[in-house]
């Protein structure tokens, strides 16, 4: 099977949409960790970014996109199109990050 194409664009250059398949959408919920708060605490005092709660919101964004590709490779797309990234909080201390699209068949 060809590559997944995945764009926040409405179109992919050079191809032709011939199906709107639906909606795909992937998810995780990420809760911080007492470790992580004692260390982001101190980093507050002298300001700057705090790796952990980046290296955190990174992984969140790579788990969702990969679950939406691979819900759009599941039902038959050839692509993704108008891709985005969400987030909400579930409850304090927990947020859910969101990847969502339209899967297409491209010719």
């Amino acid at each position: 099977m060809a590559q997944l194409i995945v764009t926040t664009g409405n179109e992919v250059p050079g191809k032709k949409i011939v199906e709107v398949i639906g909606i795909v959408k992937g998810s995780t919920v990420r809760a911080r960790n007492i470790g992580r708060d004692i260390g982001a605490g101190l980093k507050n005092l002298v300001g700057g970014e705090i790796k952990t709660y980046t290296d955190m919101a990174n992984d969140a964004r790579d788990e969702a996109f990969n679950r939406m590709a691979n819900q759009a490779i599941e039902i038959g797309a050839s692509a993704v199109i108008g891709m985005r990234f969400a987030t909400s909080m579930i409850m304090q201390g927990a947020s859910e990050m969101v990847a969502y699209g339209t899967a297409v068949k491209l010719k």
